[in-house]
């Protein structure tokens, strides 16, 4: 990726983000900026526009593949027990706890994702448009 310098497209952006009042990081089309920091945008971000994506939040999973069926455990401290039914095969497992947990959610497939422990029964899973309470809640409700 390049790599914006102090060229007048790139500080016009950052003028543009900054009275906009979003504080923190910002990227133009995918680059980062010369601090090294990013932040996703929507994708109006093609066209000019600057807007800020919904909050995400970490959700530490402790994942029990081969269950009977896919179902919630419940919460164990800081960490939700997840019972899932695929087999830990070739990512199966890993594919089936996205699903499971999209749809207890109510959510899309893509906005759940596995960032760490691909290989392990302890993950950390990052849920895109909730908050940490907000997805706790919805969680612990079924």
């Amino acid at each position: 990726m390049r790599q914006f310098g102090a060229d007048s497209r790139g500080e016009a952006k950052k003028l543009a983000w900054r009275s906009a009042g979003l504080q923190g990081e910002y990227h133009l089309w995918g680059d980062k900026n010369p601090g090294g920091k990013s932040a996703p945008l929507t994708a109006g971000h093609r066209t000019g526009e600057l807007s800020a994506v919904p909050e995400s939040c970490r959700i530490a999973v402790k994942a029990i593949p081969n269950a009977p069926r896919s179902a919630l455990a419940g919460w164990v401290g800081d960490t939700l027990k997840v019972k899932v039914h695929a087999p830990a095969l070739d990512g199966r497992a890993n594919e089936a706890l996205r699903e499971f947990l999209a749809g207890e959610l109510g959510i899309k497939t893509s906005a759940v994702s596995v960032l760490q422990g691909a290989k392990s029964r302890l993950k950390l899973v990052e849920v895109s448009g909730f908050s940490l309470a907000e997805a706790r809640a919805r969680l612990s409700a079924h």
